[in-house]
């Protein structure tokens, strides 16, 4: 399992942020420290596997000095995160859904550092939960 330098960013009236400089883009949060690293593992998780579903590459973990070299990251505390990966079989499939609806689908995967298929698996197993309960 690779470990990936995440980074906790805290602004005064804010959340506690945490991104990935070997992912860009991928940024998720959380109430307080322990919830940003929960967070930080599910995110990073989501978008790893979103990686394997659609056939690309992962990238190797940078170093803590490559990531520290660049002045942007420096505001940042650096955390390691696991990239824990899900051992079930990923299916490929063709799903129709109104063109909005796929928009606010991405716009908020994005904007919460999933992937869309993470984010519509996410959203489906939290969905048949809640039907259990």
């Amino acid at each position: 399992m690779k470990q990936y330098i995440g980074l906790i960013h805290k602004d005064a009236g804010s959340d506690f942020g945490v991104s990935f400089p070997d992912f860009p883009g991928v940024i998720t949060a959380g109430k307080d420290l322990d919830d940003a690293r929960s967070m930080a593992e599910e995110a990073l998780a989501l978008h790893v596997e979103g990686l394997v579903e659609d056939g690309d590459a992962i990238p190797e973990p940078s170093s803590l000095e490559a990531v520290m070299a660049d002045a942007d990251n420096r505001d940042g505390v650096a955390i390691l995160v696991a990239a824990k990966t899900d051992t079930r079989k990923a299916v490929r499939i063709n799903v129709t859904l109104p063109d909005d609806v796929l928009r606010r689908i991405d716009a908020f995967a994005e904007a919460h550092g999933y992937t869309r298929s993470g984010f519509l698996a996410k959203a489906a197993e939290k969905v048949m939960d809640l039907e259990v309960a």
